[in-house]
């Protein structure tokens, strides 16, 4: 069975790397301490530091897991060659909501690096899904639990908008 392709910016395979780095380097060796000092205590089968410390060793070892299967998955979008002719993932894309007027500009990316309230949406979410393929001054449908949505594509960029939590950038 092939594994699911996952899809990464440029910063979010960096972030993921580093992350990595972080649990293996300086993670392991601060678990790996706490086990050596509550074996130090004496009797490890009544030890809660001991127990403590092999739980957290083990949620390291599964992260550390999780990350390494990512990154073999990981398929890079490179934001240098996007076009701006249609919404991809890493596109930054502006939205007009047709019933209130608001506009926001979300960044489509792979499911591992969404972050809605960075702005920041997968491209696998309804809004995701919608959009993709799409091209500028379209009207999109999204059909989502709470009823139906209609989008307007008002402006596609082949990079990533940084957008401070709760600022878009139709109100500075």
């Amino acid at each position: 069975m092939k594994e699911k392709e996952v899809l990464l910016t440029v910063g979010g395979l960096k972030k993921l790397e580093g992350e990595l780095d972080r649990l293996k380097s300086v993670r392991r060796r601060e678990v790996a301490e706490r086990i050596k000092q509550a074996i130090e205590f004496g009797d490890i089968t009544e030890n809660s530091e001991y127990e403590d410390a092999k739980n957290e060793q083990a949620f390291i070892e599964g992260q550390i897991l999780t990350l390494e299967k990512t990154l073999r998955n990981a398929r890079v979008i490179d934001d240098e060659n996007l076009g701006t002719d249609v919404v991809q993932v890493g596109s930054a894309v502006r939205l007009k909501d047709m019933d209130s007027g608001e506009e926001e500009t979300y960044t489509i990316v792979g499911s591992v690096e969404a972050d809605p309230l960075a702005c920041r949406i997968s491209n696998e979410s309804p809004v995701g899904k919608a959009i993709l393929g799409q091209g500028k001054g379209q009207v999109v449908e999204v059909k989502v639990p709470a009823g139906v949505f209609h989008y307007q594509i008002t402006d596609i960029t082949g990079r990533e908008v940084h957008v401070p939590p709760g600022q878009d950038t139709a109100r500075g």
